[in-house]
């Protein structure tokens, strides 16, 4: 999403949350990128279901969070503009500052602006990981990707086969 106008973010939020309401709800969705803003913006709250716009509420559910698994929990930012984890002593106390006016009751708590976000019960986020692979310093972008693995829910794994089972 933009980077720079909190209302084009809305706006954009907004047009992606009516297609996905226009889809059966029982339909399983996943909405991934570079939102370029908190969740506690009002992209992020609008699209989590804790705000409106324009009359409507999303009904969104982060990865992150509701992961059995978070691997790099550490790394509660994933922009990092190519510098991975060797941010100045001012952006890092900016990035201090900034985590410690967020909400004290959530213990999965980040500044990610990048997400995975998900609807439907045959989702089951397994796994969630921010990614910081690199190759001798270098990033491949200014954002650390986040990673998921879904599982199937119990009664979609009762009904597969075994690999070596033959058709008679």
């Amino acid at each position: 999403m933009d980077e720079f106008s909190p209302r084009a973010r809305r706006r954009s939020a907004l047009l992606t949350w009516q297609h996905i309401a226009s889809l059966p709800p029982s339909l399983p969705v996943v909405y991934c990128g570079g939102f370029n803003t908190l969740k506690e913006s009002p992209t992020g709250r609008f699209l989590l279901g804790r705000s409106r716009e324009h009359g409507v509420v999303g009904d969104m559910r982060d990865v992150w969070p509701n992961a059995r698994v978070r691997k790099n929990a550490s790394i509660i930012r994933t922009y990092h503009g190519f510098k991975g984890d060797k941010q100045g002593a001012l952006e890092f106390l900016k990035l201090i500052l900034r985590a410690l006016c967020l909400c004290w009751d959530r213990q999965t708590q980040d500044l990610h602006v990048d997400w995975i976000l998900f609807r439907g019960r045959s989702l089951i986020p397994a796994l969630c990981e921010v990614v910081n692979d690199n190759i001798d310093g270098y990033y491949p972008s200014s954002h650390y990707p986040i990673f998921a693995e879904f599982v199937p829910p119990r009664s979609v794994r009762l009904l597969e086969l075994p690999l070596n089972q033959e058709d008679n």
